[in-house]
Protein backbone atom coordinates (compact mmCIF):
# COMPACT_ATOMS: atom_id res chain seq x y z
CA UNK A 1 0.00 0.00 0.00
CA UNK A 2 1.65 3.59 -1.11
CA UNK A 3 0.70 6.76 1.58
CA UNK A 4 0.02 9.62 -0.89
CA UNK A 5 -1.18 13.16 1.43
CA UNK A 6 -1.50 11.72 4.56
CA UNK A 7 -3.76 8.37 2.98
CA UNK A 8 -2.73 5.10 2.27
CA UNK A 9 -3.82 3.79 -1.43
CA UNK A 10 -5.53 0.82 -1.38
CA UNK A 11 -6.39 0.43 -5.27
CA UNK A 12 -5.92 2.43 -8.01
CA UNK A 13 -7.65 2.66 -11.13
CA UNK A 14 -5.32 3.70 -13.54
CA UNK A 15 -6.85 2.82 -16.98
CA UNK A 16 -9.61 5.47 -16.28
CA UNK A 17 -7.59 8.08 -17.11
CA UNK A 18 -7.01 6.66 -20.24
CA UNK A 19 -10.35 5.64 -21.14
CA UNK A 20 -12.07 9.37 -19.51
CA UNK A 21 -11.85 12.61 -19.55
CA UNK A 22 -11.87 13.81 -16.11
CA UNK A 23 -14.29 16.53 -15.22
CA UNK A 24 -14.35 16.63 -11.64
CA UNK A 25 -13.57 14.48 -8.52
CA UNK A 26 -15.61 13.70 -5.47
CA UNK A 27 -14.68 11.46 -1.96
CA UNK A 28 -17.38 9.42 -1.09
CA UNK A 29 -17.37 6.67 1.85
CA UNK A 30 -18.15 3.38 1.38
CA UNK A 31 -20.80 1.09 3.23
CA UNK A 32 -19.01 -2.51 4.57
CA UNK A 33 -19.38 -4.81 6.71
CA UNK A 34 -16.49 -6.72 8.16
CA UNK A 35 -14.67 -9.09 6.23
CA UNK A 36 -14.50 -6.66 3.31
CA UNK A 37 -12.42 -3.93 5.51
CA UNK A 38 -10.35 -6.70 6.82
CA UNK A 39 -9.29 -8.17 2.98
CA UNK A 40 -8.99 -4.10 2.24
CA UNK A 41 -6.62 -3.93 5.50
CA UNK A 42 -4.66 -6.68 3.46
CA UNK A 43 -4.55 -4.38 0.55
CA UNK A 44 -6.41 -6.51 -1.80
CA UNK A 45 -8.86 -4.75 -4.19
CA UNK A 46 -9.48 -4.40 -7.97
CA UNK A 47 -11.11 -0.81 -9.57
CA UNK A 48 -10.76 -2.56 -13.06
CA UNK A 49 -14.57 -3.22 -13.98
CA UNK A 50 -15.98 -1.05 -11.44
CA UNK A 51 -18.11 2.22 -11.88
CA UNK A 52 -20.96 4.11 -9.89
CA UNK A 53 -24.31 4.95 -10.67
CA UNK A 54 -27.43 6.69 -9.06
CA UNK A 55 -30.29 4.84 -7.92
CA UNK A 56 -33.47 6.31 -6.22
CA UNK A 57 -31.62 9.38 -5.06
CA UNK A 58 -28.58 6.94 -3.92
CA UNK A 59 -24.77 5.99 -5.19
CA UNK A 60 -23.88 2.69 -5.41
CA UNK A 61 -20.79 1.15 -6.84
CA UNK A 62 -20.86 -1.78 -8.64
CA UNK A 63 -18.21 -3.99 -10.20
CA UNK A 64 -16.16 -3.14 -7.16
CA UNK A 65 -13.81 -6.60 -6.45
CA UNK A 66 -13.14 -7.29 -2.71
CA UNK A 67 -11.55 -10.69 -2.83
CA UNK A 68 -13.17 -13.25 0.19
CA UNK A 69 -11.13 -12.47 3.56
CA UNK A 70 -8.94 -15.56 4.39
CA UNK A 71 -9.74 -16.08 7.87
CA UNK A 72 -13.41 -15.27 7.51
CA UNK A 73 -16.18 -18.33 7.86
CA UNK A 74 -19.75 -18.38 6.81
CA UNK A 75 -20.32 -14.15 7.26
CA UNK A 76 -17.68 -13.73 4.66
CA UNK A 77 -19.07 -11.05 1.88
CA UNK A 78 -19.77 -11.37 -1.75
CA UNK A 79 -16.63 -10.70 -3.94
CA UNK A 80 -18.69 -8.44 -6.34
CA UNK A 81 -21.50 -7.33 -4.32
CA UNK A 82 -22.99 -3.87 -4.81
CA UNK A 83 -22.13 -1.32 -2.40
CA UNK A 84 -23.59 1.69 -1.52
CA UNK A 85 -21.58 5.05 -1.20
CA UNK A 86 -21.65 7.92 1.38
CA UNK A 87 -22.05 11.67 -0.13
CA UNK A 88 -24.03 14.69 0.91
CA UNK A 89 -27.51 15.29 -0.78
CA UNK A 90 -26.07 18.72 -2.50
CA UNK A 91 -23.33 16.47 -4.24
CA UNK A 92 -25.59 13.24 -5.36
CA UNK A 93 -28.43 15.66 -6.71
CA UNK A 94 -25.83 18.06 -8.90
CA UNK A 95 -24.29 14.51 -10.31
CA UNK A 96 -27.45 13.24 -10.82
CA UNK A 97 -28.24 16.52 -12.95
CA UNK A 98 -25.03 15.96 -14.42
CA UNK A 99 -24.99 12.07 -15.00
CA UNK A 100 -28.64 12.43 -17.11
CA UNK A 101 -28.41 16.01 -19.12
CA UNK A 102 -25.03 14.41 -20.86
CA UNK A 103 -23.06 11.15 -21.89
CA UNK A 104 -21.24 11.38 -18.91
CA UNK A 105 -20.80 8.67 -16.05
CA UNK A 106 -19.23 8.29 -12.47
CA UNK A 107 -15.91 6.09 -12.33
CA UNK A 108 -13.78 5.51 -9.12
CA UNK A 109 -10.55 6.34 -9.67
CA UNK A 110 -8.97 5.00 -6.32
CA UNK A 111 -9.81 3.21 -3.04
CA UNK A 112 -7.89 4.63 -0.05
CA UNK A 113 -7.92 4.64 3.86
CA UNK A 114 -8.84 8.46 5.54
CA UNK A 115 -8.62 8.22 9.39
CA UNK A 116 -9.19 4.29 9.21
CA UNK A 117 -12.33 5.02 6.96
CA UNK A 118 -12.36 3.32 3.30
CA UNK A 119 -13.15 6.27 0.54
CA UNK A 120 -13.43 6.01 -3.14
CA UNK A 121 -12.47 9.15 -5.12
CA UNK A 122 -15.26 9.49 -7.96
CA UNK A 123 -14.75 10.94 -11.11
CA UNK A 124 -17.46 12.57 -13.19
CA UNK A 125 -15.64 11.56 -16.48
CA UNK A 126 -16.39 11.82 -20.29
CA UNK A 127 -15.78 8.82 -22.31
CA UNK A 128 -12.87 9.24 -24.60
CA UNK A 129 -12.80 8.19 -28.96
CA UNK A 130 -10.18 6.29 -29.66
CA UNK A 131 -8.81 9.40 -31.46
CA UNK A 132 -8.50 11.46 -28.29
CA UNK A 133 -6.15 8.92 -26.42
CA UNK A 134 -3.96 8.74 -29.67
CA UNK A 135 -3.68 12.78 -28.97
CA UNK A 136 -3.04 12.46 -25.57
CA UNK A 137 -0.26 10.01 -26.56
CA UNK A 138 1.15 12.05 -29.10
CA UNK A 139 1.11 14.88 -26.83
CA UNK A 140 2.62 13.22 -24.41
CA UNK A 141 5.37 12.22 -26.29
CA UNK A 142 6.57 15.19 -27.70
CA UNK A 143 6.28 16.50 -24.54
CA UNK A 144 8.93 13.71 -22.91
CA UNK A 145 11.18 14.50 -26.66
CA UNK A 146 11.10 18.21 -25.69
CA UNK A 147 12.22 17.53 -22.26
CA UNK A 148 14.57 14.88 -22.78
CA UNK A 149 16.60 17.40 -25.86
CA UNK A 150 16.33 20.50 -23.08
CA UNK A 151 18.38 18.00 -20.46
CA UNK A 152 20.58 17.20 -23.28
CA UNK A 153 21.45 20.98 -24.52
CA UNK A 154 21.96 21.80 -20.96
CA UNK A 155 24.45 18.46 -20.16
CA UNK A 156 26.08 19.65 -23.44
CA UNK A 157 26.41 23.65 -22.55
CA UNK A 158 27.94 22.04 -19.40
CA UNK A 159 29.68 19.26 -20.65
Amino acid sequence: MAKEKGRSVIASNRKARHNYAILDTFEAGVVLVGTEVKALREGKASLVDAYATIDDGEVWLRGLHIPEYGNGSWTNHTPRRTRKLLMHRREIDSLTGKVREGNQTLVPLSMYFSDGRVKVELALAKGKQDYDKRQDIARRTAERELVRELGRRVKGMRG
